[in-house]
């Protein structure tokens, strides 16, 4: 499953969930602890996912926008239902 992901690096806490934007299809919020340094968020990032998704975090892999706040991931597995529930 492929999902397209905006990712605030650097918050207090590590959380997916929310839509930015009124994008067609729908882009999720995705926010990580890390810093974007030396990929520490992209990393992050995959491993939120995974738990958010219920995957290894091995599953998650960054297609485009590794520099990026704006990225396209996909995710082996991954469950199109708990995806709506996400971005409610």
């Amino acid at each position: 499953m492929r999902v397209s992901i905006r990712v605030h690096p650097g918050t207090r806490r590590t959380e997916v969930g929310g839509r930015y934007g009124t994008e067609d299809p729908p882009v999720l919020i995705v926010r990580v602890a890390a810093p974007a340094v030396d990929g520490r968020a992209n990393e992050a990032v995959r491993k939120a996912l995974a738990a958010a998704f219920g995957v290894k975090a091995s599953a998650v892999t960054v297609l485009s926008g590794a520099t990026s706040r704006s990225k396209v991931v996909e995710i082996d597995g991954g469950d199109p239902a708990k995806m709506g529930a996400l971005l409610a």
